[in-house]
């Protein structure tokens, strides 16, 4: 009997010792971690779950759906009995409500004597600057994509100006004058399409995944983009109307430039047959926003094919030369730093484009 006793003696002392060692464990780590037993009491957590979760010790005891909403992860009860069920260990990647993203990983507390799962562990990684360092990533590939899309179009108009200049140099002009006058057309043509190639290959300071915004002015950049469409507006004898209410925006040149670009070609690309383009061009501040709107006279777009326009390599018409991508970069450019953009359309009447930049 003094064997057994002293045999059940240190086999306690030994459970003390690691009751010691557990304790001291859960009191030390610096990750957030939750014991949750069986039946979803929460048994115990380590000091920096407490912090995280706003837990304290009148947690210890109560079910877990009671504190739940402490830890902002609405399916974790439904997480917990997935590994209880199947003795499998669970991680994903969560985001709380509060938009703080975590690894969590769920293990099964195993009683091996028994061969049964008798809770979970629960831990909680923060990855928030992980996903961040990604989603930046995943950003600056859309600028890529972008810029690529971009160069196809914005220095076509450019690029068209100086080739019916050289036209009309290769022809006899009519006097000297003639002569200088478009020489400097031509000069500001190639300074267009050079201040146009210099600003969309201009990417290697978007390491910190963000673009860099400055104060544009609207005037200038619809004045801009009417001079690389010169041609396209002499053709057509388009009148653009500006209406401008809010002079500045601060957004990203290349970008402002390139989304007045692909609205206002578009809207000469796509006009009504026997009819003048008149395209009205206007900026006001609408609440937190400054809101661009274009509208035009031209064709319209069907109802049923309002939805599918600014999806990349969508082209309504295929009659009129295009690639499809225009509306998707436009789209892509806004969305990018918080706005949005909305159409309204009739088709034979024309459509509007409204701008809601952050």
């Amino acid at each position: 009997m003094i064997n057994a006793s002293s045999k059940d003696k240190g086999t306690f002392e030994k459970l003390i010792e690691l009751n010691d060692e557990l304790e001291n464990y859960f009191n030390n780590t610096i990750i957030p971690q939750l014991f949750v037993d069986a039946d979803m009491i929460l048994r115990k957590f380590t000091p920096a779950a407490m912090k995280h979760f706003k837990l304290s010790s009148d947690d210890v005891g109560r079910h877990i759906d009671e504190v739940s909403n402490n830890i902002r992860f609405p399916t974790i009860i439904e997480n917990i009995t997935e590994v209880i069920e199947s003795g499998r260990d669970l991680e994903k990647e969560i985001q709380t409500t509060d938009k703080v993203w975590y690894q969590m990983n769920i293990l099964p507390y195993i009683i091996r004597k028994e061969n049964r799962t008798n809770g979970v562990i629960i831990t909680f990684i923060d990855i928030n600057d992980r996903i961040q360092i990604l989603k930046g990533y995943e950003r600056l590939n859309r600028d890529y994509e972008n810029i690529i899309h971009s160069i196809s179009h914005d220095i076509k108009g450019p690029l068209s100006n100086i080739e019916g200049l050289i036209r009309i140099l290769k022809s006899t002009p009519e006097s000297e004058e003639d002569n200088r006058r478009i020489i400097d057309m031509l000069s500001d043509s190639v300074g267009n399409l050079r201040r146009t190639v210099e600003d969309l290959a201009d990417i290697n300071h978007d390491t910190d995944f963000a673009k860099e915004s400055e104060r544009v002015n609207f005037e200038n950049v619809i004045e801009d983009a009417k001079l690389a469409l010169r041609d396209k507006i002499a053709e057509s004898n388009a009148k653009i109307r500006a209406q401008i209410g809010e002079s500045e925006i601060c957004f990203p040149r290349k970008n402002i430039r390139s989304i007045i670009y692909n609205l206002l070609s578009n809207a000469i690309k796509y006009r009504k047959p026997g009819r003048e383009p008149v395209v009205t061009i206007s900026t006001e501040k609408s609440g937190e926003h400054i809101m661009l709107r274009m509208s035009d006279n031209g064709l319209g777009i069907a109802e049923d094919k309002q939805d599918y326009i600014f999806d990349r390599n969508t082209r309504l018409l295929t009659h009129v030369e295009g690639t499809g991508v225009g509306l998707f970069i436009v789209k892509g450019m806004v969305e990018a730093t918080g706005g949005r953009i909305e159409v309204k359309s009739k088709e034979g009447e024309g459509t509007t484009f409204t701008l809601y930049f952050k």
